[in-house]
């Protein structure tokens, strides 16, 4: 799987990303290899979210999930 992100330089120093893919992932680093370890870190915890599918009475569903 291929996720983009978007680097920026942070005005204190160092660098921050964001997901845009994923509202709220978003991470910093000090040099762009521990931004690169921490964005790893950050897109994995945020992907990994827990969901329990709703009981079906035989009729499909159509939910939204917020991550």
């Amino acid at each position: 799987m291929k996720i983009k992100a978007v680097v920026h330089e942070a005005e204190e120093g160092g660098y921050w990303a964001e997901v845009p893919a994923i509202p709220g992932c978003a991470t910093e680093g000090e040099t762009l290899d521990e931004l690169m370890r921490n964005l790893h870190e950050a897109i994995e915890g945020c992907l990994s979210v827990e969901i329990e599918a709703p009981q079906s009475a035989g009729n499909p569903r159509i939910v939204e999930i917020a991550l």
